[in-house]
Formats: structure tokens, C-alpha cells, sequence
């Protein structure tokens, strides 16, 4: 049986072998006797007496014998250091400097600690808390730990959800100039419970109604067409149109919820009949055939692919004037673009990584579930004939415009405002303001909690260990999570069998984090950590139990806000790619073309990254994308060469004025590659005139004119069979003719140095492709790097914006382009 957490490993490798070996093996750590290892709570006593120690652990068993890869982040542990010396420094320096100039800040650093009643139990585990006049100071009886408390729901005001990428075009702005306001410039504007006075907007846009199938297209099974109620008919074409989807249907997860979800349905709606009007029992998967409807859909596919390019345009601006209306809200006063107005279409249920819920059927959405906000003197949108809404709200504390929940988790999900609207601005400039304000205090809860590393009371040492796994290794705080949720967990729900750990101070994780992607790294951690995680896995736990058993997120981020009103975990994950790009670009000199100073961003980017362990999986194309990328440069190398046997063809002294090498063929060159690459040229100027034929028609044909015949197609792609004898000749004759107009080795020159500075640009840029294949430098310069930053970067080496952020992103983040100049400092 392969093990949940290592569902792809082959079985060579170690880890697997430590989990095959775990589950043979049923011995227990044993409890050392050094005094810096011992565990915190009195020896374990059942019905009065000692028990009996268990035999000592093996090196084997904690991982000593493991050979995993040394991870990224270690390379750069010195400069983690510094980076780390610095904000201590910097964040005495920003106090003394409030102090001076008499604006101290609000006293918030947590009090030394009090001492502690004879009816303290922080040393407890949450489940074993007794009442306070019975329980006794530092004394804990081993048990294992109970299950945490899953956290409350938010209320729909106060949840927020990332919005979707708008595709739609905005229209002219009819905002005058002057009437624009820049909220950045007040930072205290926007910080009242209300969000809003007068809210105006036309609601949502609903999925087209299903349209049933063909008559002639029907699922089979057992190799007989079924006749199906559309409702039933509906959910199989679900699964049907995405059979080109293999790493989703071929997934037996995937599988199983559809089809179980797939026969709940048929039962409700009649059942499934042969063609000669036949109840027939859906009873099992492998009969089922949904071939026919892919086949239906994929052919609906590839006529729309078809349309002409006028065609494809009018459906797209009947589409637009249809959903006009909807784009644009007016938030007091101000027109605002709404971000995912559309409701999500019914289908089948994905998720991200392992979900156990991938494959069930997503219901479609209907008026009677949706909520409005809006104001009260506002007009309410009208809901579909026929229908109602769910409900009609005036919540000016909520930033959502309308909202439902969905059927297959039960999550709420909001219509919002769009990435670049006054109010999503807002919460970016909050967000990263906040980790500037932690730059103030990160010294003294550095010092905290180190110090607490070695406390007397097990939930501050768990407390203080967390603290420094979230700080120093970006782990999220994680949350508990229901039995029909994702098994995903963050530094507070580690389990014991989420951890191994390797003598001397190696601590190697591996569990499902968020969006059930594993995180599969190990680090080298300080002693005292490592001790304190022995500690943390020492028995009576085992597979199942809680590493924290004494915390969870709630008391964490309550315990940070004594440092900082709103300090909760998440914000050390921005401080610190915040900061830590701000040191770098702070020494950065850079200098060369815009290709070179890309790179330098990408490189201080790719270092923020991986100290705070934003990786991911190396894509499956990466591979083909840098043979891709390769073969483009040695096109170039080959296209260079030509000019310069041109150069021997119009002046064969120049040989021996140049030397021969200046003329050799490049070694990656070889004559086998040449005869494939000029065969590629062919092709390509082929197609090219034809697109471009095809092209001049549409113009023609648009503008009421004749369009041209075949012939004149024919007479373009003369050209195409020039190029292909050109190069048989120059095959046969290793010469290369000069071509143009009155070439000369001055002008072909020229060109050999222009194709040096694009060979150097481009093997720039595979470079850096190929450094960050492993590292997600989107997420650290989208989420948790202050834009104003890359800004900085921007401004200070002339490189153009747009070479960072897409159109999208340079809306999302305008507040940050035009609040900063190059002079700014996180």
C-alpha cells in the first residue's frame, strides 16, 4: 500500500522506506536523561505508577540516515543572518529616532511574564485543561492529545475572497482629471466601520441555461445509448467534455465522486433509459462511455475555433454589451469597476493538489441563493423572471456586492470589487503598511521568543518554537480542518508524522500545505529548536497527534497583537520578503542592457523567494520550453554565421585580416542541425506568407472589395522555393552568397554586431528561466513584495514598469506607481 503523503514516490527512496519501516516497527522513543532534552511534564504515571521507559530510539528512525538534497535556502543562510543583524538595528534606530522626535509609539510590547497562579494550565494540553481549583502548576499527565476546535466561520462582511482576472476592456473613463482622488495620500481615509454611504449596482450575470444535447448524441453504456433526463444529461457532459482532461478523469478520487454524484442525480430525475424506452441500472463506471458527448463538444470546439476573426469579434462585443451593465458599480458617488460579476457556471468540482472532494458536481447557482448589498435608496437589480433574490442587505461594513455559498465545501463566495478599484487598493497599501510598522518591533519578538525557547511552561516553549518556524522558515500558521475538508496544515496542526527529525539540528517536513501542494524541505534549525521538537514528538504521541498540542492560531496572533494592533502571523511572510528585497535592491548596482537589469530584479526576487521558501514544483514543459529557448539562440548563431560567409563571399581577404576562427561554424552547430533548422525556415516563411494572404483577404472581404485568387498565393510562395534551393546550394557548395542591396563588409558587419547583442540577450534570459525554474517569483513579487519596491527598482535603473507588471498588475498596484519616487524606503 503506497502512503497518502507519498503518493508519487518511487519506492527506492528514503522516505518512502521510512514510512514502510514505521509501520512494522512499533517502538517508542525513549525519554533521555539530559536535563536540555528531558521533556517539560513529569515522568508519565498510569494509576500511580512509573512506567515502564520504552527502548531508545534509532538513529534510523529520526532520519539520520536520510540523504535528501541540501535545499536552496542554505546557501544563502549567511546573507539571512545579516539581512537579519540589520532589522534589528534598523528597528532600534526607527524607535530612538519616534522617541526624538516625541512620537513614541503605543506601548504594546507584552509585560514580563506575571507569575503564575496554582491554577495555571497553560502547560496543558487544550483538551486536558481541568477546573482552575483543581489543577496543579507544571504538572501534565501524559495522554494524547485531543483534536483542536475548528475556528468559527466568518460572517460574510468581514471574509474577503481574491477576485477573478477581468478580461473585459474598460471603457473611456468620464472622470474628469481633477475629480481624482489619491486615497494613498491619506492613509487614515478608508479606516471607519463604514466602507461606504450610497452603493449602486445592477447585480450579477447568470450562466446560459443548459441546452440539451443532439438527439443523436447520447452516453452509452455497456455499449448501448442512454436516453437521460437533461438535468442527469447535463452532469454526464460534464464529465463528458473534459475527457482530454486525463489527469483529472483518470483520477480515481476524481472518479469516484463523480459518479457517485453522477447516480444520485439519475435517481432523482428517472433514470437512465436503452432505446427501446428500458429502465436500465447505472451500476458501474468502467460500462460508462462518454465518448460520444467529448466528441459532440470537441467538434462545437473546434467550429468556434473556425469563425472568422470579424465573426469571433461581433460575438464578443454582443457578449460585452450584454454585460455592461454589470462591469461598473457607483460607490458613493464614484464609479468603480466590479470585479467577478459573473456566477460561477454548475460543473465538476476540481480542487488543487489531493482534495478529496475533486470530481463532485458543482450545482448550478440560482437567484433564491444569492444575497444583494446594496443601498437602501439605491434600486434593486431585478432578479431573472420567475425568480427571487435570497435575501436584500444594506451591510455598509461589507466590501462584497453580492454573495452565495456553493455546494461542495459550503463556502461563501462574494462578488467584489475589481483588483484596481479605491477600495482593493486600499487593502493592498494596508496589508504592506502593516509590515513596514513590524519592522519597528521585529527585534524584540526575535528576542521573545528565543528566549521562550527554553521557558519551564510547555505552551510557551511551543508558543516560541512556532514562532520561530513561521519566522525564520515562512511556514503559514495553518488551521485546523474538517474531516470532509483537504488534509492541508500549517506550522500550529503539524502532526507527529509531519516532521523527521535528523541529528545533529536537521528537521525535515513534509505534509500538504495550502491548496494541497506538498511541501516536501528540510532545515537546519537552531539546537534548541531541534531539542524542543524531540520534546514535542516523545512519547505517548504517534502518528495522528499534534506536534502543538498546546496552541493553536487563535492564541498565536492574539499573543502577537500585545506586540502590535493587528499583528497576526501572516504578516511576518510580507516583512519578510518586503524587507528582505529592500536590502538587496538597497546594495544593488545595476548596470548593462534591460535584458541585465531584469535579471538583477529576478535574481534579488529569486534570493527573497527562497529565503522565505515561495518554491514550487519544476513545470512539466520547463524542460521543452529551454530546448525551445536553446535552439532559438542557435538559430541565431546559424543566421550570424551566414552574414559572415557573406562577409568572405563579397571580400575573401578578410579572412586573413580577421582570422579564421572569426569565420568557423559554432560548436553547438553541427551540419545535421543546419539541414533541420533551414528545413524549420521553410516552414516557418511558408506559413507566414500564407497567413498573410489570408489576412489581406479578410481586409479585402471587409472592405466590399474583390479578394484575390489562389494564383496570386501560388506566385507568393515562389519565394518559399527560392529560400529552399538557396540553401541546397549553399549545402552543396559550403559558400554562402551576399544578399541585399549592394552589400558591403561595413553594413554586414553591423549586422553580425546586432545579432551578438540579441544571442546575448536571449542566453540572458534562458538563464534566467532556468534559475527559476524551481522558485515561484510571481508570488513573491505579486503577494508579499511591496510593489513600491519593484517601483523603486523601476525608477532608479530606468527599466520600464510594464517589463514587471502586466496590464492587470499595473492596475492592481496604481497606488504604488504613483505614490513613490526612486528615493522611497520600505
Amino acid at each position: 500500500m503506497r502512503p497518502p503523503q507519498f503518493p508519487n514516490l518511487p519506492l527506492e527512496n528514503p522516505s518512502w522506506l521510512m514510512w514502510m519501516q514505521s509501520k512494522k516497527r512499533k517502538t517508542l522513543a525513549a525519554v533521555e536523561s539530559d536535563s536540555d532534552d528531558a521533556p517539560l511534564v513529569s515522568r508519565a504515571q498510569a494509576n500511580g505508577k512509573v512506567m515502564q521507559k520504552p527502548p531508545r530510539v534509532s538513529a534510523h528512525q529520526i532520519g539520520e540516515e536520510s540523504d535528501s538534497d541540501v535545499p536552496l535556502g542554505q546557501k544563502l543562510a549567511k546573507q539571512k543572518q545579516k539581512i537579519e543583524k540589520a532589522a534589528e538595528k534598523e528597528a532600534k534606530q526607527i524607535r530612538r529616532d519616534e522617541k526624538e522626535a516625541g512620537k513614541a509609539p503605543k506601548k504594546a510590547v507584552p509585560a514580563k511574564r506575571v507569575k503564575k497562579e496554582e491554577s495555571s494550565d497553560d502547560d496543558k494540553p487544550l483538551s486536558k485543561r481541568a477546573p482552575a481549583a483543581t489543577t496543579k502548576k507544571n504538572k501534565v499527565e501524559p495522554s494524547k492529545p485531543a483534536k483542536k476546535v475548528k475556528a468559527e466561520a466568518p460572517s460574510p462582511a468581514k471574509k474577503s475572497k481574491a477576485v477573478k482576472k477581468e478580461e473585459s476592456a474598460d471603457p473611456e473613463d468620464e472622470e474628469d482629471e481633477e475629480d481624482e482622488v489619491k486615497w494613498w495620500e491619506d492613509p487614515t481615509k478608508g479606516d471607519g466601520t463604514n466602507k461606504w454611504e450610497t452603493l449602486q449596482h445592477n447585480g450579477v450575470v447568470f450562466p446560459p441555461p443548459y441546452q440539451p444535447l443532439p438527439k443523436h448524441v447520447k452516453m452509452k453504456y455497456d455499449g448501448e445509448p442512454m436516453t437521460l433526463h437533461p438535468d442527469a444529461e447535463e452532469v454526464a457532459g460534464f464529465f463528458g467534455s473534459m475527457l482530454n482532461s486525463t489527469h483529472n478523469v483518470e483520477n480515481p478520487t476524481f472518479q469516484k465522486n463523480f459518479f457517485g454524484d453522477f447516480k444520485d442525480i439519475l435517481k432523482k430525475t428517472g433514470g437512465a433509459k436503452n432505446r427501446n424506452g428500458e429502465k436500465v441500472e447505472i451500476k458501474e463506471f468502467a460500462k460508462c462511455d462518454f465518448r460520444p458527448i467529448f466528441d459532440h463538444y470537441e467538434a462545437e470546439r473546434a467550429a468556434k475555433k473556425a469563425l472568422s476573426k470579424e465573426e469571433k469579434k461581433a460575438i464578443k462585443a454582443a457578449k460585452d454589451e450584454a454585460e455592461a451593465p454589470y462591469m461598473y458599480c457607483v460607490w458613493d458617488g464614484k464609479k468603480q469597476k466590479v470585479g467577478n460579476f459573473r456566477v460561477e457556471p454548475p460543473g465538476l468540482f476540481r480542487g488543487r493538489g489531493d482534495h478529496p472532494k475533486t470530481g463532485k458536481v458543482k450545482t448550478r447557482v440560482m437567484p433564491e441563493q444569492i444575497t444583494i448589498n446594496i443601498g437602501k435608496e439605491a434600486t434593486v437589480p431585478t432578479p431573472p423572471e420567475g425568480h427571487s433574490w435570497k435575501e436584500i442587505k444594506h451591510d455598509k461594513q461589507g466590501t462584497w456586492l453580492a454573495m452565495w455559498q456553493e455546494n461542495i465545501n459550503g463556502n461563501y463566495k462574494y462578488v467584489m470589487l475589481a483588483a484596481n478599484s479605491d477600495v482593493k487598493g486600499q487593502s493592498d497599501y494596508k496589508k504592506f503598511e502593516k509590515a513596514r510598522e513590524l519592522k519597528k518591533h521585529i527585534d524584540r519578538i526575535r528576542k521573545d521568543y528565543r528566549k521562550e525557547l527554553k521557558s519551564e511552561l510547555m505552551a510557551d516553549r511551543q508558543k516560541a518554537t512556532a514562532m520561530y518556524l513561521i519566522d525564520q522558515f515562512a511556514l503559514r500558521a495553518g488551521n485546523e480542518k474538517g474531516d470532509d475538508e483537504a488534509e492541508t496544515v500549517g506550522c500550529c496542526s503539524l502532526k507527529y508524522e509531519h516532521i523527521t527529525l535528523r541529528a545533529p539540528n536537521t528537521v525535515i517536513f513534509d505534509f500538504l500545505g495550502k491548496d494541497s501542494i506538498r511541501f516536501h524541505e528540510e532545515f537546519e534549525v537552531d539546537a534548541q529548536v531541534f531539542k524542543n521538537l524531540k520534546i514535542f514528538k516523545k512519547p505517548p504521541k504517534s502518528e495522528g497527534d499534534d506536534i502543538f498540542d498546546r496552541l493553536t492560531t487563535t492564541q498565536l496572533n492574539n499573543h502577537l497583537k500585545n506586540y502590535m494592533p493587528g499583528l497576526t502571523a501572516k504578516v511576518f511572510r510580507t516583512y519578510n520578503a518586503s524587507f528582505t528585497m529592500a536590502k538587496l535592491l538597497s546594495e544593488m548596482r545595476s548596470e548593462g542592457t534591460i535584458a541585465e537589469k531584469i535579471k538583477d530584479y529576478n535574481d534579488a526576487n529569486r534570493k527573497v523567494a527562497i529565503l522565505c521558501n515561495h518554491k514550487r514544483t519544476v513545470a512539466a514543459g520547463h524542460a521543452g520550453q529551454m530546448e525551445k529557448l536553446g535552439d532559438r539562440i542557435k538559430g541565431l548563431k546559424y543566421q550570424q554565421w551566414r552574414v559572415k560567409q557573406m562577409m568572405l563571399d563579397v571580400d575573401p581577404k578578410i579572412k586573413k585580416k580577421k582570422g579564421a576562427e572569426y569565420f568557423e561554424l559554432p560548436d553547438d552547430l553541427d551540419e545535421a542541425w543546419i539541414q533541420e533548422h533551414q528545413a524549420f525556415l521553410v516552414e516557418e516563411q511558408k506559413i507566414k506568407i500564407t497567413k498573410k494572404f489570408e489576412k489581406d483577404n479578410e481586409k479585402l472581404k471587409a472592405e466590399g472589395e474583390k479578394e484575390m485568387k489562389p494564383k496570386e498565393l501560388e506566385e507568393r510562395l515562389k519565394a518559399v522555393k527560392e529560400l529552399e534551393k538557396r540553401f541546397q546550394k549553399e549545402n552543396k557548395t559550403k559558400k554562402v552568397e551576399a544578399e541585399g542591396k549592394s552589400p558591403t563588409v561595413e553594413k554586414l558587419e553591423e549586422h553580425v554586431k546586432k545579432f551578438d547583442a540579441r544571442i546575448a540577450t536571449m542566453s540572458v534570459q534562458a538563464e534566467d528561466k532556468e534559475n527559476n525554474k524551481e522558485v515561484a517569483l510571481g508570488t513573491s513579487k505579486i503577494n508579499y513584495i511591496d510593489p513600491r519596491l519593484t517601483v523603486v527598482f523601476s525608477k532608479k535603473f530606468s527599466v520600464p514598469i510594464e517589463k514587471f507588471f502586466s496590464k492587470t498588475l499595473r492596475e492592481k498596484f496604481e497606488w504604488a506607481i504613483r505614490s513613490v519616487e526612486e528615493d522611497w524606503v520600505f
